[in-house]
């Protein structure tokens, strides 16, 4: 699981440095009996309900509900097995107020589509350096 006890004491607090580690979108690879795929989480205190839609589920929002975590944080989560870098997305969440209904795109996305479109795209923070062959080279220098 990605969030601990200490993550949730630290987002209560407001004093969590590192809550894009925690919250959006993040790839997993398969461990165990459980397949590759994506761990969702998302902050909504005044949700009846949280969903993931996105163009692998033809934007169902019955297909793919996140569950809020039993300790009164206010945050849904919920992994997805093969969704992987690149896939388009929305939270799709009814409010508790009056049933309003919105999809809303993930503010700790670490990609989104160019606009007009609105979507976040699954991605992660790795990245891997060609400079290699020049850093070697600096060092004789």
């Amino acid at each position: 699981m990605l969030l601990t006890e200490h993550d949730i004491y630290l987002f209560r607090e407001g004093t969590h440095g590192r809550a894009y580690e925690k919250l959006g979108a993040h790839i997993l690879p398969a461990e165990g009996a459980r397949p590759a795929g994506t761990h969702f989480a998302v902050w909504a205190p005044n949700a009846a309900s949280v969903a993931v839609i996105g163009d692998f589920n033809g934007w169902n929002p019955q297909a793919h509900r996140l569950t809020p975590r039993d300790d009164s944080s206010g945050i849904w989560e919920g992994f997805i097995a093969d969704i992987a870098r690149g896939t388009l997305y929305k939270y799709h969440i009814i409010s508790r107020h009056a049933g309003y209904t919105v999809a809303k795109s993930d503010p700790f996305a670490f990609r989104c589509e160019t606009p007009p479109q609105t979507a976040s795209v699954v991605w992660d923070l790795a990245y891997e350096w060609g400079d290699a062959r020049w850093l070697a080279n600096r060092a004789q220098t």
